[in-house]
């Protein structure tokens, strides 16, 4: 491990790999015991595989931890998004409108978990542990659009991010399939800046606009290092205008969808 460095993931396997140890059961034993698979447990104990709460709570009874592993999910989960996107995913929940553009990727609230997993590991820079706490994070972080009071949630993509390939093509076909899906959804609204629109305002970078019950505007930009989050009105009223603009060149809603439908057939 880099630096001597030890995730809250790679910690919770640890104690599991012990805890199984201790109580004489080989991977394969206390699989048949939880009804899980070994490999499963394998993952979960190097830190490559978030476990459930079923699955925790299995093992609990199953090694009689005393809820020592629910414990230890709860700190996976608390750790698991990057400190400096914390404060957006707190304004993130209590938005009632988000507006969010992509220029190369599907937006973080709209993907798979075969597509964020391929994303967050494509590039080399994480270790398999912070890939998968980063997934864990992303994933619950979707759970507002499905929540009794959802955002209204307006996304435009460029069409680039429907060609740029991650991971298997399967995971590509998944993902516009899923997008689909959600975006019958009325409250889920998908436009794409078709590529022959050329140069537009929003190739300078992606963005979120969010707007929060009193009715203030919040902004959040991302860069290599961390993310900005701001509610300065010049900032605001900046992003904006590129909003209006890059929103302008977009498909409607039901031609977007027509698109996304075409080329998810072409991922085979």
């Amino acid at each position: 491990m880099a630096g001597g460095r030890v995730s809250t993931l790679e910690f919770l396997g640890g104690e599991l790999r012990r805890a199984r140890k201790e109580s004489g059961l080989s991977q394969e034993e206390l699989a048949q015991r939880i009804n899980y698979s070994s490999s499963l447990i394998g993952m979960v104990e190097i830190g490559h595989r978030t476990p459930s709460q079923d699955f925790v709570a299995r093992v609990d009874a199953e090694l009689r931890a005393g809820g020592l592993f629910e414990r230890l999910l709860n700190l996976v989960r608390a750790d698991a998004a990057p400190p400096w996107l914390r404060e957006w995913i707190s304004v993130e929940k209590e938005a009632t409108l988000i507006r969010w553009f992509e220029p190369s990727l599907v937006p973080g609230l709209l993907q798979t978990e075969a597509y964020a997993r391929a994303v967050l590991g494509g590039g080399g820079m994480l270790r398999q542990s912070e890939i998968e706490q980063r997934v864990s994070s992303r994933l619950e972080r979707q759970a507002i659009l499905s929540g009794d009071d959802p955002p209204e949630l307006v996304v435009v993509i460029d069409e680039a991010v429907l060609h740029r390939r991650a991971g298997e093509p399967a995971v590509m076909r998944e993902q516009f399939e899923h997008l689909l899906r959600i975006s019958e959804r009325p409250h889920v609204h998908l436009h794409v800046v078709p590529a022959d629109v050329g140069m537009y305002a929003g190739l300078a970078g992606p963005f979120i606009l969010a707007k929060t019950p009193d009715g203030a505007e919040v902004a959040h930009l991302d860069n290599p290092l961390w993310a900005h989050v701001t509610d300065r009105p010049e900032d605001v009223d900046s992003l904006q205008r590129r909003w209006e603009n890059l929103r302008g060149e977009a498909l409607p809603r039901r031609a977007a969808r027509d698109l996304v439908r075409g080329v998810a057939k072409s991922w085979t």
